[in-house]
């Protein structure tokens, strides 16, 4: 078989599209509204994942807390993968699995979202991040793939990408977290910038 970068493409969109549809994309307005309501209560996301899902959380935290599209205040995101200290002495002396849990006990509180991207839905470390997160009262929202996993019971709010394959379920997921990025720059859109 003869690779072909179009086909790859092609096939790319065309399972986008049969995933993206109408139905799941009005499901996203509902989970946008509740990740302002949080932002404006005075609540923080907590982003986290592991190899292309935490260059993930790292790129939501960077537009959140820089900007995405227009000028407005700072909104207050952490990726827990960026800590190279964190992450590296507590998984050599305790574990991996609980590399993000520790955090979300350190740093959650009720009011907060504890954000998982997965794109199998059973990232164990993760899991055991929701898990401490529903113990604190914070909401977990889970970015998942395939069937949701073991994360979409834990998860409070969901977005599930119905696709097979990881690359394509991240590439959803990107096309997903920079719509939610485009709601939060409009609701935190300056007064002065709303008649520009």
């Amino acid at each position: 078989m003869t690779f072909s970068i179009d086909t790859e493409i092609s096939e790319t969109l065309e399972a986008l599209r049969r995933a993206l549809t109408p139905d799941f994309l009005a499901g996203l307005e509902p989970v946008a509204r509740q990740l302002a309501a949080a932002l404006k209560s005075g609540g923080k996301f907590l982003i986290m994942g592991n190899g292309g899902s935490a260059a993930d959380a790292q790129h939501i935290a960077a537009e959140l807390v820089g900007r995405y599209k227009i000028e407005r205040p700072g909104l207050a995101a952490i990726a827990l993968s960026t800590d190279s200290s964190i992450l590296t002495a507590w998984s050599n002396d305790y574990s991996y699995e609980t590399v993000f849990s520790r955090q979300v006990e350190a740093l959650a509180r009720p009011g907060d979202i504890v954000w998982g991207i997965s794109t199998s839905g059973n990232s164990a470390n993760v899991v055991r991040a929701f898990e401490v997160a529903r113990a604190i009262g914070a909401t977990t929202f889970g970015l998942l793939g395939r069937d949701g996993g073991k994360l979409a019971a834990l998860s409070d709010l969901s977005i599930i990408v119905p696709i097979g394959q990881t690359d394509r379920i991240q590439t959803a997921h990107l096309l997903i977290y920079h719509a939610l990025c485009a709601y939060l720059d409009e609701a935190f859109r300056p007064a002065v910038l709303a008649h520009a």
